[in-house]
C-alpha cells in the first residue's frame, strides 16, 4: 500500500473528489443541525415544532384570511399537509437549513402561530424570514415581540449576517412589523407573486448584522 504524508493525501483527494462547492459546503455544514433553544418575549414562548403540533397548523392554516397574504401558504389547505410541513423542517433543520418555531402564549400554552428561519445559507451567512398568526392573535403586537427575538436569534445564534423577509405590498401591516424591528425596503419586485388570479407586487426588507448591532448600541 502506497503512503502519501497527510497534506498529500488530502490535496489528492480534494482534487479527485472535491468539487469547490462540495468541499465549501461540507467545511460550512460540519455538525449542521441548528441549536434551536426554547426563546421567550414578555407574553409568548417560541418553540420547536412537535409531531402533536399538527392539528393546531391544520386546523389554522385552512382559513383563507391568513392565507390571503401568505405568499408560500397554500390554499385550499391540503389534508395531512401539516405533518408534511413538520416532518419536512425537521429535515431541514438536520440539515442546517431551516429552522421553525411554534409561537404561544406563556400563560396557557395556547397556540398563536408559526415563525421560520428558511433559505439559510451558510457560506453568503443569511437567512429569510417568514411567520403567520392566528387570526385571533391578529392586533395584540404579538409579532413584533416574536420578531425581535428571533432577529437576535439569527444574528447570535446562528451567526448570520443578513435576515430578508418578504410581503405583499397590499399587506402593508407585515411591513411595518419589520420596519419597527429594524428591517429596511431593499426593492419592489412587480407582480412577484399570483395570489387569487391576480398578480401581486411584494416587497423585499432586509436587515444587517451591523444594523442590529447600532440598534442595541443606541
Amino acid at each position: 500500500m502506497n503512503s502519501f504524508p497527510p497534506l498529500v493525501f488530502l490535496a489528492r483527494v480534494y482534487c479527485n473528489f472535491l468539487s469547490r462547492d462540495f468541499f465549501l459546503t461540507y467545511l460550512l455544514n460540519t455538525d449542521a443541525m441548528i441549536e434551536q433553544p426554547v426563546l421567550e418575549t414578555l407574553r409568548l414562548q417560541l418553540r420547536p415544532l412537535e409531531l402533536s403540533d399538527a392539528l393546531e397548523i391544520q386546523n389554522n392554516a385552512v382559513m383563507r384570511e391568513i392565507a390571503d397574504t401568505m405568499i408560500s401558504l397554500p390554499h385550499p389547505y391540503p389534508a395531512g399537509e401539516a405533518d408534511q410541513y413538520i416532518s419536512q423542517k425537521q429535515k431541514e433543520r438536520e440539515a442546517g437549513t431551516a429552522v421553525a418555531f411554534i409561537i404561544e402564549k406563556k400563560e396557557d400554552k395556547a397556540f398563536c402561530g408559526l415563525i421560520e428561519l428558511r433559505e439559510i445559507d451558510h457560506e453568503h451567512a443569511q437567512g429569510e424570514l417568514s411567520f403567520w398568526l392566528v387570526i385571533n392573535a391578529w392586533g395584540h403586537g404579538y409579532m413584533t415581540e416574536v420578531v425581535q427575538v428571533i432577529v437576535r436569534y439569527g444574528f447570535e445564534v446562528l451567526r448570520l449576517n443578513r435576515l430578508y423577509a418578504y410581503h405583499m405590498l397590499r399587506n402593508p401591516a407585515t411591513g411595518q412589523v419589520l420596519k419597527k424591528n429594524g428591517f429596511r425596503q431593499e426593492g419592489l419586485l412587480r407582480q412577484r407573486v399570483q395570489k387569487w388570479g391576480k398578480f401581486e407586487d411584494v416587497v423585499l426588507m432586509a436587515m444587517l448584522k451591523q444594523d442590529w448591532q447600532a440598534i442595541l448600541e443606541n
